[in-house]
């Protein structure tokens, strides 16, 4: 609210004095100073009208008086020792008979003391209005992360009155208070007005409704011609300019989660599809082969996929500490530059998805993981499985035979549940300090569960033929079927020395 008179008239820097009794709160607006014998012309009401009474004369005063009145001013101030050395008696007389308010200003105050006291006040409430309008916009965009339901709520605490979100018939969606759905069938006649087109091709954005104890403001929700719902809100008292920005920031947020992009739609389709096994019914699920990407950026990889439309059909899971992210082949020599400043990246070999339900995801998801921990360890931005070492082993297998031979020798150890300590402790190559720490478990923990591992392998780890064993079978047994015995990205030539 802005100053009142009240709070003016007590700056004890001002030294002004009440003449005509008590000071009432009358908001002060502005402050005008003129000579004039009728300044209402340019006046708009709501000013305190600072005069040192130099045309003003006993015949004139009461007409000055009544001008004042009627044009809505919340005061006048009248210096004294300038022309006057007291408050002219007709003029008091005639503001005590009128109910204008009148401040003695003593001489040694200027006019523009007064003005720039009333112009820093304002200023410290518009400041005020601006703040109360930022956190009550963080407070709705918080709450419209839970939905509509909980935005209605948050709005209508905000502005101390009820809130309604009805849907594009009129009818209530969310209301707070519960008894504020009692007020809609007051503002169903009202909605064909936000409706209709307006003479230039427009619509109307909001209207403002008389109902009895109520101040209403309703708003059309959507931004095509047809309206996606109406937010209407009530209070005892007017909305305040503050207040408004609060209902325009909660009509935007509505609007936003109505006007749904349809990039988000297809992704939603694109997950049902490969729920539901039905990938070639799906509009953004891609017509080839995709790869699993593991990237350690975690929280930081659906923001860089969201700057780029290569992004926007890309499915992104977080895990813990890293993120996994599928790809449709096509696009990942346009989504990896994209995730390249996020961290390292794994990538896995392409895979079909004709089959979700097949297991293909599932190994690729193990490889690109793989991939990462290799590229974190040779501190590589971006490592193929494909490129690991000794990927090309797999190629000269048969499928049928290999896959047998590592289902025979590791069953053992997926019965007793060391299959992850013996992945661990081949890829340290038999370091088990090394293997410990990648399990987050002590080295005594580490060396009892291998000594278990070689009692019911029967075989010694320590061997290096027995660790060259156990790496092939747990190749073959992370990797889908298509890798083992094809051709693939391995690179020939000199390998690189990381």
């Amino acid at each position: 609210m802005p100053p009142t008179l009240a709070t003016v008239a007590a700056l004890p820097q001002l030294g002004l004095r009440s003449r005509t009794g008590p000071l009432p709160e009358t908001p002060v607006v502005w402050v005008a100073v003129s000579e004039l014998e009728d300044p209402t012309p340019f006046l708009e009401g709501g000013e305190l009208v600072l005069t040192t009474g130099m045309r003003l004369t006993p015949a004139n005063a009461a007409a000055y008086v009544s001008r004042l009145v009627g044009r809505g001013v919340a005061g006048l101030g009248f210096a004294v020792g300038v022309i006057h050395d007291t408050v002219p008696a007709e003029l008091l007389a005639a503001a005590r008979a009128q109910g204008l308010v009148l401040l003695e200003v003593p001489r040694p105050t200027p006019f523009i003391a007064i003005g720039k006291a009333v112009s820093r006040m304002l200023a410290a409430e518009w400041y005020e209005d601006v703040t109360r309008a930022f956190q009550a916009q963080r407070e709705l965009t918080r709450a419209a992360l839970t939905g509509p339901g909980a935005l209605v709520a948050r709005l209508a605490r905000l502005l101390g009155g009820w809130a309604l979100l009805l849907d594009p018939a009129g009818d209530v969606r969310h209301a707070e208070p519960a008894a504020a759905r009692d007020r809609a069938a007051a503002i169903a006649p009202e909605l064909p007005r936000l409706r209709r087109r307006t003479p230039d091709g427009g619509t109307a954005a909001s209207l403002a409704l008389a109902v009895p104890n109520d101040h209403v403001v309703v708003q059309r929700i959507g931004l095509g011609g047809r309206p996606r719902g109406f937010l209407a809100v009530g209070t005892d008292a007017p909305l305040p300019h503050a207040a408004h920005t609060i209902v325009g920031a909660a009509v935007a947020l509505l609007t936003l989660q109505s006007e749904t992009p349809r990039t988000g739609r297809d992704l939603r389709a694109s997950v049902a599809a490969l729920l539901l096994d039905r990938p070639g019914d799906a509009p953004d699920v891609p017509r080839g082969p995709v790869r699993v990407l593991a990237c350690a950026g975690g929280p930081a990889v659906p923001d860089a996929l969201e700057s780029d439309p290569a992004g926007a059909r890309c499915l992104t899971l977080p895990l813990g500490g890293h993120a996994a992210v599928i790809v449709p082949d096509g696009l990942l020599g346009a989504v990896e530059p994209l995730l390249a400043g996020t961290g390292p990246i794994g990538v896995s070999d392409p895979i079909g998805i004709s089959d979700p339900a097949g297991g293909d995801l599932p190994a690729a998801l193990r490889q690109a993981e793989e991939a990462l921990a290799a590229a974190v360890r040779a501190r590589r931005d971006v490592l193929r499985h494909a490129d690991l070492p000794g990927q090309g082993i797999l190629r000269l297998l048969e499928p049928g035979p290999a896959g047998a031979f590592a289902a025979a020798l590791l069953a053992p150890l997926r019965d007793e549940g060391l299959i992850e300590t013996v992945q661990a402790y081949v890829a340290a190559n038999g370091q088990g300090e090394a293997a410990a720490r990648a399990l987050g478990v002590h080295r005594h923990t580490l060396r009892s569960r291998m000594r278990r591992a070689a009692e019911v392998l029967g075989r010694d780890p320590d061997d290096p033929a027995v660790r060259a064993e156990l790496w092939i079978a747990l190749a073959i047994s992370s990797s889908p079927a298509p890798r083992i015995g094809h051709h693939g990205e391995s690179k020939h030539g000199s390998p690189e020395i990381a």
